[in-house]
């Protein structure tokens, strides 16, 4: 074993990917497979998507898009946000499609498919109240008349809000996106429509108009509070490097935290923040290591954890599992998330780490 490895269950990624589209059967699916899959390897994710009844994919930028294409991977791609120098012309040779944000982002890439001799397939953002890239209302007209002299595959904008059910938010923006629509339509337009995240995927079917874009879900952490049968994809272990045992009244790491109430066999883990384990976790996490949930004590370090195993014996190169899908009673991504203040999908975004091996099952 190397001293940590990522472990991507594809068979649990198929599982939720054909949930998923289920869960949407008038719609086609875009499995969104961006920065980096999510932390789990975009090209073997897509891959897995695909065989499992996803239509498209979603990448952030274009040097996303194509890293799939030279991987082999035909399906559609959208790629929607790229700096303002990014190489759209390699883009749009490779049959990526492109999202448009505004009047620079159409001018933009006009240019770069007069250099590639490539007809653009474009879809138009509107910003329906998230405020982040798409097109402010008052420009849309403007942005669908200059558009419609290219194939505008579709209309699409994203929620702010979707993860909240009930969030008044989530109405108002399905409204200014129906008000987008109708523009289009009107200028003589016949798009799709996708605004349906993970989230309004499995609470909105109202909103799963041509084609969804799960994200989070199909990587088996659910956004929302509902029973789906979704399955964690990722785990994370590493292996018991050093036993001891301690007196009571020895401490153990950085800034003696924690400190033996009675003699206490350790298990040093070669793990740490430089492998994707918070410092915030420090004296709030436990491993999962000998079938037993065990807490790390001490102060997390850049190369190791420090695990209190009581009077058990402990073996050294024994399996530690740090987080994994909650099966075994272990921890999971959602929990590290939970103890730390942030989201899951932070967590395993950040698990993609030189020293971290990642493998696939």
């Amino acid at each position: 074993m190397a001293r940590s490895e990522v472990v991507v269950d594809l068979g649990a990624l198929r599982h939720n990917v054909a949930l998923l589209a289920g869960l949407a059967p008038s719609s086609e699916t875009m499995a969104v497979v961006k920065a980096d899959g999510y932390g789990h390897g975009a090209v073997e994710v897509a891959r897995a998507a695909l065989e499992a009844g996803a239509t498209w994919l979603g990448s952030c930028s274009t040097q996303e898009a194509l890293a799939l294409r030279a991987a082999g991977i035909q399906a559609p791609i959208l790629a929607w946000l790229d700096a303002p120098d990014e190489d759209l012309a390699a883009g749009l040779a490779a049959d990526v499609d492109m999202g448009v944000s505004s009047l620079s982002d159409l001018r933009r890439i006009e240019q770069a498919a007069e250099e590639a001799d490539a007809r653009p397939r474009l879809h138009l953002k509107i910003d329906t109240g998230l405020s982040r890239n798409g097109c402010q209302p008052r420009d849309w007209p403007a942005l669908v008349d200059a558009a419609k002299k290219h194939e505008v595959v579709a209309i699409w904008s994203h929620l702010a809000s979707a993860d909240e059910i009930g969030d008044p938010s989530i109405d108002l923006q399905a409204k200014r996106f129906d008000d987008a629509y109708e523009v289009a339509r009107a200028a003589g337009l016949d798009p799709l429509r996708h605004i349906a995240n993970s989230a309004a995927l499995l609470t909105r079917p109202d909103l799963h108009f041509d084609l969804v874009r799960p994200g989070i879900a199909i990587y088996g952490l659910n956004p929302v509070p509902t029973d789906h049968d979704l399955r964690p994809v990722m785990s994370f272990r590493s292996h018991v490097a050093l036993t001891k045992r301690i007196p009571a009244g020895e401490s153990v790491s950085y800034g003696m935290t924690w400190t033996a109430r009675r003699d206490t066999t350790l298990a040093l883990v070669p793990a740490g923040y430089a492998d994707g384990v918070p410092r915030a976790l420090s004296g709030r996490m436990e491993v999962l290591l000998d079938g037993r949930r065990r807490p790390v004590v001490g102060r997390v370090c850049m190369d190791q954890i420090v695990v209190s195993c009581e009077d058990d014996e402990v073996r050294e190169g024994a399996e530690v599992v740090l987080f994994g899908d909650g099966s075994r009673g272990e921890p999971t991504a959602t929990e590290w998330a939970e103890l730390t203040g942030t989201i899951d999908y932070e967590i395993v975004c950040g698990m993609y780490r030189p020293r971290v091996r990642r493998i696939y099952t």
